[in-house]
């Protein structure tokens, strides 16, 4: 009896301690350094609750999904702060929707679109990608010499890469326009060196991003519209008010393993309330911009968002908490 009695207690015990410590989640940290903020505070935000929370190396997108995908059944927590809906569909196909967690948007109104620089774009009266078909106005962009405009494009793997291609032939631009893809940060370093130097320049973009502080649309900049709506999906792009850049808006959602749904509700939970503003994020990412783009500069970000918006964790928190 004495024996029974003890491992009835143990095994109390070990469950105790389990919802103790709370469950182990491994935060998936892609390479867009740009991203790491708003992983940041979801980790801090889920050590708040009593989780334990490990920070990954950088990993590419097409990895950190596959990486939650194999741990689909796992109890423990897989997830990453940056799935860009509906642009990365093909990645999510890739791995198997039902074998990931997808939340409501965690980053709304993330627009992307064609970008060129307003001093050409005045002198030139250029408000459609599709003025490009014309040589003499795609050569300004021409920065190769083969006399086609460049265009600083999507990294492969995005499904807007493949919306880029499909405007080409939808529009008749293949003869005056390279897509350039490659890594983005490095294709965008050379594109803003062109522009230093008052050359024209052209590029796709999105927000939140720190090139939306440092080169205000409107501005310095404009967003390129389509004359029509043209995509592989066959959705219509166009606004509300009748502006049409050729791209749907974006929402950046968390995507975890599937199990978290059951073995984890309240982190579940959180992944689908937490809510973090568009401009926020990019405010940040100017600050990295201009040099504070250190580990510890980010996680100083973090702490400063957090405590300005104690109000609003604290919610979530309970809220999510009474979700187990």
């Amino acid at each position: 009896m004495f024996k029974k009695k003890s491992l009835i207690g143990l095994a109390a015990s070990v469950v105790l301690t389990s919802s103790l410590f709370g469950a182990k989640v491994t935060a998936l940290k892609t390479t867009l350094q740009e991203e790491a903020f708003q992983l940041q505070i979801v980790a801090e935000i889920l050590k708040k609750m009593g989780h334990t929370v490990e920070v990954s190396n950088d990993l590419k997108y097409t990895i950190a999904f596959q990486t939650i995908a194999d741990n689909a059944k796992s109890d423990d927590v897989y997830f990453m702060a940056a799935h860009w809906d509906p642009i990365q569909t093909n990645m999510i196909k890739g791995v198997g929707k039902e074998k990931l967690a997808i939340s409501s948007a965690y980053i709304a109104n993330c627009a992307s679109g064609y970008v060129i620089d307003k001093k050409t774009a005045d002198k030139y009266n250029i408000k459609y990608i599709s003025d490009l078909s014309d040589p003499k106005i795609a050569k300004l962009f021409d920065s190769s010499g083969n006399g086609k405009a460049d265009l600083t494009g999507a990294s492969v793997g995005w499904e807007v890469a493949d919306t880029i291609e499909y405007h080409l032939d939808a529009f008749k631009l293949r003869d005056t326009i390279d897509h350039n893809q490659g890594t983005y940060s490095a294709l965008l370093s050379d594109t803003m060196a062109r522009y230093k130097t008052g050359k024209p320049v052209i590029f796709f973009t999105w927000t939140p991003y720190w090139l939306s502080g440092e080169l205000i649309p409107g501005k310095d900049i404009v967003f390129l519209q389509v004359t029509k709506s043209a995509n592989p999906s066959g959705v219509s792009t166009k606004l509300s008010n009748g502006s049409d850049y050729g791209f749907p808006v974006n929402s950046q959602k968390i995507v975890a393993n599937q199990s978290v749904n059951t073995k984890h509700k309240d982190i579940a939970k959180l992944f689908d309330i937490v809510k973090l503003n568009v401009n926020d994020v990019s405010g940040q990412n100017l600050l990295m911009r201009k040099g504070q783009n250190k580990a510890k500069d980010i996680k100083k970000h973090t702490q400063i968002w957090l405590k300005r918006n104690a109000v609003k964790v604290d919610a979530w928190i309970k809220e999510a908490q009474a979700a187990k």
